[in-house]
């Protein structure tokens, strides 16, 4: 009976193996020779020669040869031309609302009233720029009011404030400048913070002295 069952099993086998359209394929050999070749597969460009891409003894890439990579340039999008591109009616602004009206609903930096990103970041801390920080400001004094100094002495701006030839000022440094009258004091000591070119030159003209001070504590240079 075991031998009977087992003759059957083998009878069947061969009758499928016969009918069978399975054939065992012979293993593929896979050579790495030369002829490797790469293309760039772009439906814009499936007909371009890409030779050039390959070739490593081929020209060096210029201004004159150069082009956008695959994709990178698409065609415009041409809205409110039919639904069937997925930009019609609407032109993909939605239904209404304050961001589907036309020009610019919002100013740069608007975040629908919350704080915007410029308020909550922090501040640099620093000299900041404008008058009194980018430059130096003086209060300034005319070489004419200081004419009615008496010869030999010293002159600054306190001095000049006793006996009315200036008036107050709320600046604390002082610079001399040339006025519009013409200096003839003589033998002068004028004190000041800074002095112009032709100022000191008038002033030395006449056998004067310069004398600048530090702005900080009012203490004579040497």
């Amino acid at each position: 009976m075991i031998v009977r069952t087992f003759a059957l099993l083998v009878a069947t086998a061969a009758t499928a193996a016969a009918y069978s359209t399975f054939t065992p394929r012979s293993p593929v050999s896979v050579s790495n020779g030369a002829a490797t070749h790469m293309k760039i597969y772009d439906w814009k460009r499936r007909s371009a020669d890409e030779s050039a891409l390959n070739d490593v003894d081929g020209p060096e890439f210029a201004v004159d040869n150069l082009r956008s990579a695959p994709g990178a340039r698409r065609r415009k999008n041409r809205k409110g031309r039919g639904i069937s591109a997925g930009q019609g009616a609407t032109c993909g602004f939605g239904m209404r609302g304050q961001k589907a009206r036309s020009g610019r609903p919002t100013r740069a930096g608007f975040e629908g009233g919350q704080q915007p990103l410029y308020r909550r970041l922090p501040k640099y801390v620093g000299r900041p720029m404008g008058p009194g920080h980018s430059k130096t400001i003086y209060n300034v004094i005319k070489t004419d009011e200081l004419n009615a100094a008496a010869s030999g002495s010293t002159v600054n701006f306190d001095s000049l404030l006793e006996t009315g030839s200036v008036t107050k000022s709320k600046l604390g440094i002082h610079k001399v400048v040339v006025g519009g009258e013409d200096f003839v004091a003589e033998n002068l000591t004028v004190q000041a913070h800074a002095f112009t070119k032709g100022a000191r030159e008038a002033i030395e003209g006449k056998g004067g002295k310069c004398e600048l001070l530090k702005p900080t504590t009012g203490e004579v240079l040497a």
